[in-house]
C-alpha cells in the first residue's frame, strides 16, 4: 500500500477544536495520523497561538473572537494547500468543519460531537444544562467564560472517571468565547445568514460524516441526526453514535475512533485503501 504523497487521495489532515480547549486537544490524534504518514495541521483561532496556560491568564484574545476571522484564516491555510485535506473538528469545530466544506474547501469531512449550524433548533435539557455557565448571564456576551472542575466533568468528561476528568481538565480547559457562544445559540433560535449558515442543498460540498458521542450531554445525538437532516443536498452525508462523552477525541479507544474516522474520509474522499491512497 503506498503512502498517502504517492496517491490520488489527501495526504494532509487538517484537525479544528472547539471550545474550552485549544489544539493542544488533538495532540494524540496528530501524533497517530503523523505516523501514517499524513500532514497534519492543527490550526487554531487568532490570538490563540500561546499555549493554554497563557490564555488562562490572559483571555483576552477569546473575549475578542470573531467567527468570521476564524473561518478567514481556516479560509487561507486550506486554500494555499496542494491539495484538498481531510478537514475534522470537534464540537464548535464542528461548526466550522461545515462551513469550510460548504464553503468549497477539503475533500471530506468528519465533525465530532458537533455544534449545530444555523437553524438547527433541537435543544435538549441536557445541552440547557450544559450550556448555562455561559448562556445564565447575558453580560457574559462580552466575556471568556471557564468551566469549574466539576462543569467540565458533566459537560466534558462524565464517561472517564472524575480523576482522569480532572487530568483532562488541567490538561487542555480553557474558557470560552462568550460572544460567539451567543451568538450561535441565537442564530438556532432566529435563523437567518448568520456566522454559522452553511447552505444546506449545496450539491458541491464534500461528502460529511457526523460522529455522536451517545453520552454527549451538550451535543447528544439527537441534536446530530437534526443537523443531518437539515441537508437536503445528494452529497453524502452520514451520522454514526459512539460510546463516550463530549470529549469524544480523548476517550480510552481514541485511536479506534481515529481510523475508522479516516478510513471513512479516505473512502469518500476518492482515495480509500481500495484506491492505493490509504496509509503507508
Amino acid at each position: 500500500m503506498s503512502t498517502p504523497t504517492s496517491g490520488p487521495g489527501p495526504d494532509t489532515i487538517v484537525l479544528i477544536h472547539g471550545f474550552w480547549v485549544t489544539p493542544r486537544s488533538w495532540e494524540h490524534w496528530k501524533q497517530h495520523y503523523e505516523g501514517k504518514g499524513y500532514t497534519v495541521l492543527t490550526p487554531t483561532y487568532p490570538g490563540f497561538e500561546v499555549e493554554v496556560e497563557a490564555l488562562r491568564a490572559d483571555p483576552t484574545p477569546i473575549e475578542q473572537l470573531e467567527v468570521s476571522q476564524i473561518i478567514g484564516g481556516f479560509e487561507e491555510l486550506i486554500g494555499a494547500l496542494d491539495r484538498p485535506p481531510i478537514i475534522m473538528g470537534h464540537s464548535a469545530g464542528g461548526v466550522f468543519t461545515q462551513i469550510l466544506l460548504d464553503h468549497g474547501y477539503g475533500a471530506a469531512g468528519v465533525v465530532i460531537c458537533s455544534a449545530p449550524t444555523e437553524g438547527v433548533k433541537v435543544i435538549p435539557l441536557s445541552q440547557v444544562k450544559s450550556s448555562f455557565p455561559v448562556l445564565k448571564n447575558p453580560a457574559n456576551r462580552h466575556k471568556a467564560v471557564g468551566l469549574t472542575p466539576e462543569q467540565w466533568y458533566y459537560v466534558f468528561g462524565n464517561t472517564f472517571g472524575e480523576e482522569r476528568s480532572r487530568e483532562l481538565y488541567d490538561r487542555y480547559h480553557i474558557p470560552a468565547s462568550g460572544k460567539v457562544f451567543w451568538g450561535s445559540a441565537l442564530a438556532n433560535i432566529h435563523p437567518g445568514k448568520d456566522d454559522t449558515y452553511v447552505d444546506y442543498r449545496n450539491d458541491a460540498r464534500a461528502p460529511l460524516l457526523f460522529i455522536s458521542g451517545r453520552q454527549d450531554p451538550l451535543f447528544p445525538p439527537k441534536v446530530g441526526h437534526s443537523n443531518v437532516k437539515h441537508y437536503t443536498s445528494d452529497t453524502v452525508t452520514e451520522i454514526v453514535e459512539w460510546d463516550g462523552p463530549h470529549l469524544l477525541p480523548a476517550i480510552p479507544e481514541w485511536e479506534e475512533l481515529a481510523d475508522f474516522a479516516l478510513d471513512w474520509a479516505l473512502t469518500h474522499a476518492g482515495g480509500g485503501p481500495e484506491d492505493g491512497a490509504g496509509p503507508g
